[in-house]
C-alpha cells in the first residue's frame, strides 16, 4: 500500500472526499486544501484519470518533524529516495511553509535538493547525478513543523482536462465549475442554465459529470513515465473510466451577451464530447425566461474583479434579480460571487451559502430553492 496526498482548492474538501471514499480508498487525514489516504498503486492512475474536483496528486516519501535546517536535512536523508529516483533521473524541488519555524521556501529548497542529492550520491557511488532521466518532481509541505516529502504524480494541475485550447478573459477553473455544477444538483428532467456562460466551463462540467466521463480520460500525467507504475494500470484505468460513462437526456442552455464566447464554448464542448447536451446563445442574462420549463441556474456572473465596474456590476445584480423574480418562478438559482453584497443587490435572502474559492479570491456560493415573487 502507498500513502497519498491530493490537494484541492480550499472548500473542495468535502466533494473530494466523498469520491475518495467511493473509490474504496481510506482516508487518512482531512485538512485544508488536502487530504491523505492509502490505497494501492493502481490508485495513482484511477486517481489522476477520475477525480473532478483535485488540483494534483502526490505519493508520500515520509514525514518528520524539522525545526532546524540540520533536521531537515538529516530527515531528508534518511528517506528511501532511491526507491524511486534512478541515478539519472532529474529531482528539482519546490513546496510550501506554513505556520513553521523554517519559513524561508527557497533555504527549504536547497536544503532538501541537497540532502536527496547527498543519499542518492551515496547509493549509486557517485559525485555528480547528471539528472538527464525522468523528471521526479519533488515536493514538500511544512505545517507548524512537520514536514511531508512527496512526489507529484501529476505534473500539468488536473483542472487543466484538455478540452479549453482557447479560453475568455477571467475564465473558471474547471475544478470549481464542477464544484459549482455538483452543489446545483443536475437532473435529467431539469434545465441546466448559465446565463454567464462565458467559455461554457459550469456546463460542460455538469454534463460530463451526469455522461460519467472522467475527467482526466484525454490528457496524459507525469507518473506515466515512473517505471513503479505499468503501462497496464493506466490502460486499465481508461478502459474501465470509458466503460463506466452513459448516454443521458441531460440538457443545458448557455448563453452570453459576448458572441466570442460563445464561439469559445462551442469549441470547448466539442473538445469535450458534450456537445449534444448543450445548447449555446448569444443573449442578455437579463432576457433568460422559464418558457414553462422547470429549469436550474448555476452561474458565476462577472465580480467587478477584472470585468465591468463595480458600479457596473452592482446595476447588473439588481437587474438579473428584478428579471429573474419576475420570469423564473418555479428556478433554483446558484450564483458564484466573491460581490460581499450580492444578496441585497439581488433582492433576495440566499437560503443557503457556501464558502468556496476562485484561485486565491474567497467567493460564496448563494443558494436560491424558491422564489419570494
Amino acid at each position: 500500500m502507498l500513502e497519498y496526498t491530493v490537494t484541492c482548492l480550499f472548500g473542495l474538501e468535502g466533494l473530494l472526499g466523498a469520491e475518495i471514499d467511493a473509490l474504496g480508498y481510506t482516508r487518512v487525514q482531512t485538512m485544508d486544501g488536502r487530504i491523505t489516504f492509502m490505497a494501492d498503486a493502481a490508485a495513482a492512475a484511477v486517481c489522476n484519470i477520475r477525480l473532478r474536483f483535485a488540483e494534483r496528486l502526490y505519493v508520500n516519501l515520509g514525514h518528520f518533524h524539522a525545526e532546524t535546517f540540520e533536521a531537515l536535512f538529516e530527515g531528508t536523508k534518511a528517506l528511501p529516495l532511491e526507491d524511486w529516483i534512478g541515478k539519472k533521473d532529474a529531482f528539482p524541488v519546490r513546496g510550501h511553509s506554513i505556520k513553521s519555524t523554517l519559513f524561508s521556501v527557497p533555504d527549504c529548497q536547497r536544503i532538501i535538493k541537497k540532502a536527496a542529492a547527498t543519499r542518492l550520491g551515496q547509493i549509486y557511488g557517485m559525485t555528480h547525478l547528471p539528472e538527464t532521466g525522468i523528471k521526479y518532481q519533488i515536493d514538500f509541505f511544512l505545517f507548524k513543523d512537520d514536514i511531508t516529502i512527496m512526489i507529484d504524480l501529476s505534473g500539468t494541475p488536473l483542472h487543466k482536462r484538455g478540452y479549453r485550447p482557447r479560453t475568455v478573459q477571467a475564465p473558471l477553473r474547471e475544478t470549481l465549475a464542477a464544484a459549482v455544477a455538483k452543489l446545483a444538483r443536475p437532473r435529467e428532467d431539469v434545465l441546466f442554465c448559465d446565463p454567464f456562460c462565458g467559455s461554457g466551463t459550469i456546463l460542460i462540467e455538469a454534463a460530463m459529470l451526469m455522461q460519467n466521463i472522467a475527467p482526466g480520460l484525454s490528457r496524459s500525467f507525469a507518473a506515466e513515465a515512473y517505471p513503479q507504475f505499468s503501462e497496464h494500470l493506466w490502460q486499465s484505468a481508461r478502459e474501465e473510466a470509458k466503460a463506466d460513462e452513459r448516454k443521458t437526456d441531460f440538457a443545458c442552455q448557455g448563453s452570453d451577451i459576448d458572441p466570442a464566447a460563445i464561439e469559445v464554448a462551442l469549441e470547448c464542448a466539442r473538445q469535450a464530447g458534450v456537445e449534444e447536451n448543450i445548447t449555446f446563445l448569444c443573449q442578455d442574462a437579463r432576457l433568460l425566461e422559464s418558457c414553462g420549463m422547470r429549469g436550474t441556474i448555476a452561474t458565476n456572473p462577472p465580480y467587478g474583479e477584472r470585468l465591468m465596474t463595480p458600479e457596473e456590476v452592482d446595476a447588473l445584480y439588481r437587474d438579473i434579480g428584478r428579471a429573474w423574480k419576475e420570469n423564473l418562478e418555479r428556478w433554483q438559482i446558484y450564483v458564484l460571487t466573491s460581490h460581499e453584497t450580492f444578496p441585497r443587490l439581488f433582492g433576495r435572502r440566499a437560503d443557503k451559502i457556501r464558502k468556496l474559492y476562485n484561485g486565491m479570491i474567497p467567493c460564496h456560493l448563494y443558494q436560491f430553492f424558491k422564489n419570494n415573487k
